[in-house]
């Protein structure tokens, strides 16, 4: 049964990940996370996951060589990514950087999938230590409150059951993906429709 429904998901990402256009999304999903806490653990296990599958997951750890900037990077990849998975953990708040990835895709209205990892989305909050101006501190939270009231995925890394989240993250990013592969094409069918029309 697994077998099959692994057939299933890798027929399913292939469909997904064939070009229909010359243009083509750099990354199929951006994976927003804070290294300390997730990197060697779920965010690491999920990329690698999804790029056995044949997805085209970014995870800055795995997609970037020393030498590259950051923000010239990790910025064209959440505007040309097709879906955002951002794993909340309990240092998450305290990383500019996870807060600036996470208010880009939310800006560049990327469907984003939440996962709640060792902590639950009443404990995150973004702090003032002084550090960032009143405009950086309203995106930022105005970003972690639209997460924060998105269905997301919750998990708790000391008792869960790394199988089990692995194939319900699975599931729940194919889903979305397929989701907006539909809307991408019948958008581009609308589009078509009404130019032929003119």
């Amino acid at each position: 049964m697994q077998q099959r429904c692994y057939s299933s998901a890798k027929n399913l990402c292939r469909k997904i990940i064939q070009p229909r256009t010359s243009i083509q999304a750099t990354c199929d999903m951006f994976i927003n996370h804070r290294g300390i806490d997730t990197k060697r653990t779920i965010a690491g296990l999920l990329h690698d996951h999804f790029f056995r599958m044949g997805l085209r997951p970014f995870l800055d750890s795995r997609n970037m060589k020393p030498g590259d900037r950051l923000f010239e990077k990790i910025n064209p990849a959440i505007r040309n990514c097709k879906l955002g998975l951002a794993i909340f953990s309990p240092n998450y708040c305290d990383s500019y950087f996870c807060l600036h990835e996470l208010a880009l895709l939310m800006e560049s209205k990327k469907r984003v999938i939440p996962i709640f990892c060792d902590v639950k989305p009443s404990q995150l909050q973004v702090k003032d230590y002084g550090t960032r101006s009143t405009k950086q501190l309203q995106r930022f939270r105005w970003a972690l409150e639209e997460a924060k009231y998105t269905v997301g995925l919750t998990f708790d890394s000391s008792t869960g059951e790394w199988s089990e989240f692995l194939n319900t993250a699975t599931d729940s990013v194919i889903k979305n993906l397929v989701e907006l592969e539909a809307e991408n094409s019948s958008s581009k069918k609308s589009t078509y429709i009404v130019q032929g029309r003119e």
